[in-house]
């Protein structure tokens, strides 16, 4: 079954996604006229450098801050320590160049599908905001551009979307994790995660918003921190790695130990799959959240959007693979999070073991329960015409929820198979929903333009507001009247 579940995912990932992908970061960084690089300073002092004044939100409202930091825990999940750790041990060195390359246009990703999500978003009765790709898809493409077929990519989105939910939610390489550290055995942790699990989730959004703004700042600085002293202990390694980092990128790695080698294409798919696992721009996952966030621009929490690539990838992956890389840890023939177990344990000991070990409960549970109100949007999305309905199935999904877990871990340990089944589940379950998501955000490339134009206008001084420009789509009534 691994082999079979492996060569769909090395299909479907295969150049034509990739071609697809990379040309939607190009061309709406191209677009945009390099807007994220350009106004880096900018975008970084309206979020991280104002986190008190962006906690501050009305009653029963998500904050932009709390958004990014749900959005910030779903991204820099497990799969910053073992995805990327799982892509160095199958593309070695060069994977870094790629999972970089896609961040580097990512953050522009992130920034027009947050965007889009929040100018596309719905409010319910309650006063709750709604969004993410399938409300752009389907407002944007199908009621705006007139595009006919846009309610159907919408489902698909979200039924490609929703299979995730049945992969485990990242907890095998919690697991897995704890299991090497602290001998801990995988199916009964499974089962007292996913309890955990079901009363963070329970009380929905505003627990899971709450959760998340206390622990990830914490967890992503912990973990920053202790990395950054690995690879100084390394740095003498540093410039070999970095010099194999661009050459392998382009040429392919070598068999070295019990790496076994790898081809250019596999240490571009695996870097660039893996890149999006862990940021997920253009996966459209995190813009569900921000959708809900209060905000008085979609830019304005478009611009978290970028941080939170920042974040995830440019420095929590990058620490990841760096201290792989500069322990020499890669060519051990060992992958997933094992690798990165591996890597912290050959510097600081028995301590890097369990260091390990607590980062990778603190990632896992952000990322479980972040993923968990992107699940809620769809519900609200698809059974939005019947509210008592969607209701009642958002009540039946916090029961089942946490299921999976425990399913997946078990079906995996009791076979024997190990994480590269695992990853190879990942990757089919990340692709479909990805390329979904990218056909929406090039067919609205031009809104998000307009939305970019009228921000700068409004807040930069650069070019001049038009008066008659809606910052969001239910308050033009053309639109409005539509549906």
């Amino acid at each position: 079954m691994q082999e079979i579940i492996s060569n769909i995912g090395s299909f479907l990932w295969g150049p034509p996604m990739i071609v697809a992908i990379m040309g939607c970061g190009i061309l709406l960084t191209v677009r945009s006229k390099f807007f994220v690089f350009r106004y880096f300073g900018m975008i970084f002092g309206k979020t991280l450098g104002s986190m008190k004044s962006s906690g501050q939100k009305r009653a029963g409202k998500v904050s932009p801050f709390e958004a990014i930091c749900v959005a910030v825990g779903g991204a820099v999940g497990v799969g910053s320590l073992g995805g990327v750790a799982a892509a160095i041990a199958v593309g070695g060195p060069g994977s870094l160049f790629w999972i970089l390359a896609w961040a580097a246009f990512g953050m522009t990703v992130k920034v027009a599908e947050v965007s889009l999500a929040c100018y596309y978003r719905c409010t319910d009765s309650h006063g709750n905001y709604y969004g993410g790709p399938s409300y752009y898809i389907e407002r944007g493409l199908g009621e705006q551009k007139g595009f006919k077929w846009a309610k159907i990519l919408a489902w698909c989105f979200g039924v490609a979307f929703m299979l995730a939910a049945f992969s485990g939610n990242q907890v095998f390489t919690i697991a897995e994790a704890l299991n090497a550290t602290f001998h801990i055995p995988m199916i009964p942790f499974a089962c007292v995660y996913s309890l955990f699990v079901f009363y963070i989730t329970w009380k929905g959004v505003p627990r899971i918003a709450s959760f998340a703004s206390k622990l990830v700042p914490f967890m992503c600085l912990l973990y920053f921190f202790g990395g950054i002293v690995l690879i100084a202990v390394n740095f003498r390694a540093l410039p070999g790695v970095i010099q194999a980092v661009f050459h392998d990128a382009f040429t392919g790695s070598a068999a070295a130990g019990g790496f076994v080698g790898a081809g250019v294409m596999t240490v571009i798919r695996t870097g660039i799959a893996r890149s999006i696992n862990s940021n997920e721009a253009g996966q459209g996952s995190s813009p569900m959240i921000h959708a809900a966030a209060d905000t008085p621009h979609p830019v304005e929490q478009g611009l978290w959007g970028a941080i939170e690539v920042f974040v995830s990838t440019v420095l929590v992956s990058t620490i990841t693979a760096l201290a792989i890389l500069s322990t020499g840890t890669w060519t051990s023939g060992l992958t997933s999070v094992t690798l990165t177990i591996t890597a912290f344990q050959s510097v600081f000991g028995q301590m890097g073991l369990y260091f390990i070990g607590v980062i990778a409960v603190l990632f896992g549970i952000t990322t479980t329960t972040g993923w968990f109100t992107y699940y809620c949007s769809l519900i609200a999305h698809g059974f939005r015409h019947n509210e008592k309905l969607r209701d009642r199935l958002t009540l039946i999904f916090k029961i089942i929820f946490p299921w999976p877990n425990i399913i997946v871990v078990s079906l995996i340990v009791l076979s024997g198979k190990g994480p590269n089944l695992y990853w190879a589940m990942i990757d089919v379950v990340t692709v479909l929903p990805t390329f979904f998501n990218v056909i929406a955000l090039i067919g609205l490339s031009g809104v998000f333009i307009r939305l970019l134009n009228d921000y700068k206008a409004r807040y930069l001084g650069v070019g001049t507001v038009d008066p008659n420009f809606h910052i969001f789509y239910e308050d033009d009534p053309r639109d409005t009247a539509k549906h």
